[in-house]
């Protein structure tokens, strides 16, 4: 049975029988998680094991594990990082920062494997510049294209190597927006000519890693009117322009940014070219209704997405204590 062309989240820590039965019904792609559905070890284990139950497939299951800032599960019971540009600004040297960027992502994907949880949506690829928005400047990895490239890409590869799948974010570039998406949307008004030279310049380095996540922002000269996520022809830019070819997820479609009913922002960024539309707030009644707006996923998507899945990472063996006492030396410039 082909997926629903959706990701949900949970309201609480433990799934309920209406949210079950909706699931069931519903199919979505898979599921994504926050710090409400994060409590303990044992109820987290509980709560994916829950999830992929009641879809009686082994769903991914997502969540922004970031570290710093934006981490959905914390202490006391799980490992506390700094943001990743202040990592990055700590480290000595440009390979040692890269070394410490991996370790990072090993750390976080091992934590994330012990949960059953399966995809991260991290690294984001977003330039900071002095104007990036404060709910996004210290999320960033560095102030130059191959800087970002870099952090990112070891980010990524740590991930994998602990078996968890990334999630490149915000594409094609969230980084000179002023303001928070998550309340309002950023109207980006740079050259687009030099936006390519910088800020989409690490999207296209990393097209090859198998999912992207876009950004609720307008590009004048792309779409003058629409975001991103609910352009064609801004979709069309990531895909051709870009090379990004992999899954391509929305940002979470309940956000400020977007207007209009959840299930219409859904219809849109569907017909607009993205694969999967992320749902974030676990508003019962909203989902509902984007789930029957948004359907299945056409052939292309499915066949995008089972790559995606095909493609998720074998965990190797992690040292942990390794990993964090090396880690530690290199962001205090040992």
């Amino acid at each position: 049975m082909t997926p629903g062309a959706s990701i949900f989240a949970p309201l609480g820590p433990v799934l309920s029988d209406r949210e079950a039965a909706f699931f069931r019904d519903a199919n979505p792609w898979g599921f994504i998680l926050f710090a409400r559905n994060c409590e303990t070890p044992e109820q987290l284990r509980a709560l994916t094991s829950d999830l992929r139950n009641s879809l009686g497939r082994n769903a991914p299951i997502l969540i922004d594990q970031e570290g710093g800032r934006v981490q959905r599960m914390r202490a006391p019971h799980w490992r506390e990082f700094l943001p990743p540009l202040d990592q990055v600004d700590r480290s000595p040297t440009p390979e040692k920062a890269a070394r410490a960027m991996y370790l990072r992502g090993a750390l976080i994907g091992a934590e994330l494997r012990d949960h059953g949880i399966d995809v991260n949506c991290a690294p984001s690829a977003d330039l900071a510049w002095p104007e990036t928005h404060a709910f996004l400047r210290n999320r960033c990895y560095g102030t130059t294209p191959d800087q970002v490239t870099a952090m990112a890409r070891a980010c990524a590869e740590g991930l994998m190597a602990a078996g968890v799948s990334p999630v490149i974010k915000h594409a094609p570039g969230h980084g000179r927006a002023t303001l928070d998406s998550h309340k309002a949307l950023p109207r980006i008004d740079v050259p687009l000519a030099e936006l390519i030279e910088s800020d989409f310049k690490p999207f296209r380095a990393l097209a090859d890693l198998p999912m992207v996540m876009t950004a609720h922002i307008v590009l004048p000269e792309i779409d003058p009117e629409r975001p991103v996520t609910l352009s064609p022809e801004g979709i069309a830019f990531l895909r051709n322009r870009l090379g990004l070819t992999g899954l391509l997820m929305s940002d979470d479609i309940s956000m400020g940014a977007l207007t209009g009913p959840v299930e219409a922002r859904a219809e849109r960024a569907l017909a607009a070219g993205c694969d999967l539309v992320l749902h974030c707030n676990g508003d019962f009644a909203e989902m509902c209704a984007m789930a029957e707006s948004a359907g299945t996923m056409g052939p292309e998507a499915a066949e995008r997405a089972d790559i995606a899945v095909r493609r998720r990472p074998t965990p190797s063996d992690i040292d942990i204590p390794a990993c964090e006492a090396e880690l530690g030396a290199l962001i205090e410039g040992a």
